[in-house]
């Protein structure tokens, strides 16, 4: 399996492109801000064409570049239907925070907002059969209402020995830590429900791929991660 993550420009919002291999079809995840010209560019050097992308959450970290990615390809945007609501205007959600005027000013324009054309809801135990690959939705609420987790069978080409599935946890799960729960629509005690009844019943041998940050592994996490330690002691 191929799987190549990069970066965001702001929020350092890990942006993935996954498939069976170069040369065939892709599934984008979680087009953040200001990454269409990276993204561009791996998809030319690897030869990938976009069959869908799909959105860990609604966060405007995680949706930025949602529309002109699914515009340019023609293809649509999955988001669970909890955090359906966020793509109608995640701008405004930001801008009494003060992280819009932040953005406007790094980038030196204002920033403008349109929803994808084709959305397609997606919620507990879908099974998403895109670009040859089966995407596993688990919903762990708790950053936001709709935030869910992609499991994958099968690891990236060169990935560390001793793991045979992968997991992409979005804002849920980060190597040492996990998603915030204080922005609208988070919920601490839903974040603890999540991570005892969808993060801790993983299988250790599954490669974390989060939001933020490094990937991990769930053996990793379940050992040292204080949030999950404190659940299982």
């Amino acid at each position: 399996m191929l799987v190549t993550g990069f970066p965001s420009a702001l929020f350092g919002t890990n942006c993935y492109v996954v498939a069976t291999a170069a040369g065939e079809e892709c599934v984008v995840v979680d087009p953040g801000i200001e990454v269409v010209g990276q993204l561009t560019e791996v998809l030319r050097e690897l030869r990938l064409r976009p069959a869908a992308v799909v959105l860990t959450h609604g966060h405007v970290d995680h949706t930025y570049s949602v529309t002109p990615v699914c515009g340019a390809h023609g293809v649509a945007a999955y988001v669970h239907a909890d955090d359906r609501y966020r793509l109608v205007d995640p701008l405004g959600e930001i801008a009494s925070t003060g992280l819009l005027a932040a953005l406007e000013q790094q980038f030196g324009r204002a920033a403008t907002w349109a929803e994808p054309s084709d959305v397609v809801e997606i919620g507990e135990g879908a099974a998403l059969e895109l670009a040859g690959l089966r995407l596993q939705v688990s919903h762990a609420p708790g950053h936001t209402e709709g935030s869910v987790m992609l499991g994958v069978e099968g690891v990236p080409d060169g990935a560390p020995d001793g793991v045979t599935r992968t997991l992409l946890t979005g804002d849920v799960l980060f190597a040492g830590s996990i998603g915030r729960t204080d922005l609208p629509g988070g919920d601490h005690a839903a974040m603890l429900r999540s991570l005892e009844h969808r993060v801790l019943t993983q299988p250790d041998d599954t490669l974390v791929l989060p939001g933020h940050g490094p990937a991990t592994t769930i053996a990793r996490e379940r050992a040292t991660n204080p949030y999950l330690r404190d659940l299982v002691a």
